[in-house]
């Protein structure tokens, strides 16, 4: 008798930076730039070193692109283009991973722009995936969260709330662990640097967040047929 052998679990995926940069551009650019997709090895080097929608801002030659496609290829997430006598290159995450759209949508947003609070990474998802509400965002990031070992374990973080801020950020685990300490404190000043354009980049996020929330009760009140509450100024 053969004797039975059980299945293992897929090995959690450890991506370098530039192999993130790289997975998550192409998934960017697949949804904002279709036309143009999929991408040639120098425009995915310009969409890595971009300096809108990136955190951190890159410098990554074309060597080293060419290098993090050679390990991502065998990985099945990235897939070389036929039909074109350039080489282009698309991504294949959401199968590559096991997971759904919207969870995509918000693990390509954290490896471009780092870690994000719910809020921010509906603002952010825009152009990539109309989410509900922020609600929906964080069932999502729970479920990546709290993804078994049998699919490979969780994707994401919750860090702990920094000083000061009213909502807690998650973090990527597609490059391994994180400092999740260290990292509750992303986006703030060092001891004694220049604060304004931290804060000003802030009060511009929660304004946009205002006005989206402001668009969605106006809507919903349309459609209920009342009179919308009063704005403060």
């Amino acid at each position: 008798m053969t004797p039975s052998t059980e299945s293992q679990a897929p090995a959690p995926i450890t991506l370098s930076v530039i192999e993130a940069r790289v997975l998550a551009t192409l998934m960017e650019k697949a949804r904002t730039v279709p036309d143009s997709y999929p991408l040639s090895l120098n425009t995915l080097m310009l969409g890595c070193n971009q300096k809108s929608s990136r955190d951190p801002v890159m410098e990554i030659t074309e060597a080293e692109i060419a290098t993090a496609l050679d390990t991502l290829l065998p990985l099945n997430l990235v897939r070389a283009a036929s039909g074109s006598r350039v080489a282009r290159y698309e991504h294949n995450f959401q199968r590559g991973v096991g997971v759904p759209e919207q969870s995509a949508v918000v693990l390509g947003l954290l490896m471009l722009r780092g870690p994000q609070t719910a809020g921010e990474l509906r603002l952010n998802a825009e152009r990539w995936y109309r989410f509900a509400d922020i609600s929906s965002v964080e069932g999502f990031l729970e479920e990546l969260q709290d993804r078994s070992a049998e699919k490979g374990g969780p994707l994401v973080v919750k860090l702990p709330r920094a000083s000061g801020a009213r909502e807690q950020r998650w973090a990527h685990l597609l490059c391994g662990p994180v400092d999740a300490t260290a990292l509750a404190t992303y986006g703030r000043p060092a001891e004694g640097g220049p604060a304004g354009s931290n804060t000003a980049e802030r009060i511009d996020r929660l304004e946009a967040e205002v006005a989206s929330l402001r668009q969605t009760v106006q809507k919903l009140c349309a459609e209920l047929g009342v009179a919308p509450p009063e704005q403060t100024p």
